[in-house]
């Protein structure tokens, strides 16, 4: 709870940057919030790191059988490539960083989130990616309050297990609760979305792993999974940091 409160403020920042649009098919857009450049912090669709589902593997290096983990035995269909989600922040939590993945195209009440997480058994072993009370977490605003879903807080039900995978959800056959950011109170998400995100803020101090760094897929909203980025515009600068491209930390 304390470390929730803690970074209250950096999280409401962080949702009043976030847009929805018309209902359709939505996408995971990155950017780092990094407002004074500390390069701390990461978020990027790269390919080969995601949970495969309808993927490929050799054994001779000559022919290839399908596989797919048992985590993820549905994915994305439009993923190709087995894309994933790193999101990484290095150095302590209390620096003022985030790595933070926009979810643009969905409109409407909420009732399911999840995402395939690269993490072995469970969300609560210490190995694999951080799972979190704080991050990776959903950031919503509706059009009735503000919730923040952490990985661990509320507790997710684990909806399947693989190899080195486990896929979490909230809601879905039971009422989708979040934590109300202005009163702290564990709730139902009532209202339509205005803003929707997954923000990773938590650092290498921060337990149960003292990683810093997730791997997720597959980002479930009210069932429609999307596992790959969001395309052109997926790296664009939004002001608070520099473009991946920009290698100096100086001003053009």
């Amino acid at each position: 709870m304390k470390l929730r409160i803690a970074f209250m403020s950096l999280a409401l920042v962080l949702l009043g940057t976030g847009i929805a649009f018309a209902a359709g098919r939505f996408t995971a857009n990155t950017r780092e919030y990094d407002p004074v450049r500390t390069f701390m912090a990461q978020a990027e669709w790269l390919t080969g790191i995601g949970c495969p589902t309808n993927g490929r593997i050799s054994t001779n290096g000559t022919t290839a059988t399908p596989y797919t983990d048992p985590a993820c035995a549905t994915g994305d269909t439009t993923d190709r490539r087995n894309e994933g989600l790193l999101l990484a922040k290095t150095g302590p939590t209390g620096n003022y960083a985030a790595a933070v993945a926009d979810i643009k195209g969905f409109s409407g009440p909420l009732t399911e989130l999840g995402y395939d997480l690269r993490k072995p058994i469970s969300a609560v072993m210490p190995n694999g990616s951080h799972c979190g009370a704080g991050a990776p977490r959903f950031d919503v605003t509706t059009t009735t309050a503000s919730y923040f879903i952490g990985c661990n807080s509320p507790v997710a039900v684990q909806a399947a297990t693989g190899n080195g995978w486990i896929r979490l959800r909230w809601g879905g056959s039971t009422p989708l609760l979040g934590y109300n950011a202005t009163t702290g109170a564990l709730e139902q998400v009532t209202g339509n979305v205005r803003a929707l995100q997954i923000v990773f803020d938590e650092g290498q101090d921060t337990g149960p792993d003292f990683f810093g760094l997730a791997v997720v897929d597959n980002i479930d909203i009210n069932g429609t999974l999307v596992g790959r980025g969001g395309g052109k515009d997926d790296r664009k600068d939004n002001g608070n940091g520099k473009d991946k491209n920009d290698d100096d930390g100086e001003d053009d």
